[in-house]
């Protein structure tokens, strides 16, 4: 009976679960395996960071949660189980029922997020007479609230604005307060501070951080900068050519790594105390998804790899909230 309760408060801790999920694109080239067996779950007021480097599919998972793949690309297989229900099966209205108002995302570049014909108050003002059942006084205050609430002073007169009257990082502010105008319960922001140089990236992460806080929500924060995830995020999933490589909670993973991918990005980090240092980074490219090598795809960029790693593809190994996939994993305090 004790056995059934934790169950049961594990699952209504979970907003998402995300299991064995396939997202593959067919082309005339070949058959991409961009997502190919990725599992996760995501708790209720928790951030999550996805990891990896540009190609290893972090992108194509967040659009899969959102339904977002389109021709020649389709979700082959897996779960994605949001807040009790499959999302993987629910129809294009549905689907258009959940975006914006129980997942919203930010998108990388607000230039291309943010239609340049219309002012920032229209694109607000959309978002809330799609899903929500306010009057137009409601949505009018409900905007300049949430502007407000992400740092852009004088919101009445600025939702009149269009996007290019606003530099790079007040459009990201914008964009965000679109994702929380209708107080979605998870945001999944793709890169949301690529453009940005490095004083805006810190205000914006802040402000993002913050603003999930304070609305109860979770986070999806997909990046490839271990430095910013270490900051924002509670969990961290690391991918690689399109799988799951480690995962865990980030100061655990940040300071005792088990899969030599991660302990690559986590040492190519600059480190202020040593500014004369060289440099580290991790040899070689990542492959052609198309043409995966057999076994283990970092095996031709590891230090460790070893006869196993070219004949067999090693499991993911779950130990407590702990899991890798290598066949010689780091031990606690070993650099490589």
């Amino acid at each position: 009976m004790a056995e059934a309760k934790t169950a049961d408060a594990t699952a209504s801790e979970t907003l998402l679960r995300v299991e064995d999920l396939r997202t593959w694109f067919h082309t005339f080239s070949g058959t991409v395996k961009a997502v190919d067996g990725v599992s996760f779950s995501v708790k209720r007021g928790e951030i999550m960071g996805l990891v990896g480097e540009s190609g290893g599919g972090k992108s194509v998972v967040g659009f899969s949660i959102l339904g977002l793949i389109d021709p020649p690309g389709k979700i082959e297989s897996g779960v994605i189980e949001f807040n009790g229900e499959n999302l993987k099966d629910a129809g294009d209205a549905r689907l258009r029922d959940i975006r914006g108002r129980d997942i919203a995302m930010v998108f990388q570049d607000p230039m291309t997020s943010l239609n340049p014909l219309h002012t920032v108050g229209e694109q607000m003002d959309e978002m809330l007479r799609l899903h929500t059942d306010m009057d137009a006084s409601q949505r009018h205050a409900r905007c300049v609230e949430v502007l407000e609430d992400v740092g852009i002073s004088r919101a009445a007169d600025r939702l009149k604005a269009y996007p290019h009257q606003f530099s790079g990082g007040m459009r990201q502010r914008v964009v965000i307060a679109i994702a929380m105008l209708a107080q979605p319960k998870l945001v999944i922001a793709d890169e949301p501070t690529t453009a940005l140089d490095v004083t805006i990236q810190a205000q914006i992460l802040k402000l993002m951080r913050r603003q999930i806080r304070d609305n109860g929500a979770s986070m999806i924060l997909v990046t490839h900068d271990l430095a910013v995830v270490s900051e924002m995020a509670d969990h961290i999933t690391v991918l690689y050519c399109g799988k799951v490589v480690e995962r865990g909670p980030t100061d655990d993973v940040i300071r005792r790594p088990s899969h030599p991918y991660t302990r690559g990005l986590i040492d190519s980090i600059p480190n202020p105390a040593h500014r004369t240092a060289r440099l580290k980074q991790i040899p070689g490219a990542v492959p052609d998804i198309r043409k995966l090598p057999k076994g283990c795809n970092f095996q031709d960029r590891c230090p460790r790899v070893g006869a196993v790693c070219r004949e067999s593809e090693p499991p993911l190994v779950a130990t407590g909230a702990r899991a890798h996939a290598c066949h010689f994993p780091l031990k606690e305090g070993e650099t490589q």
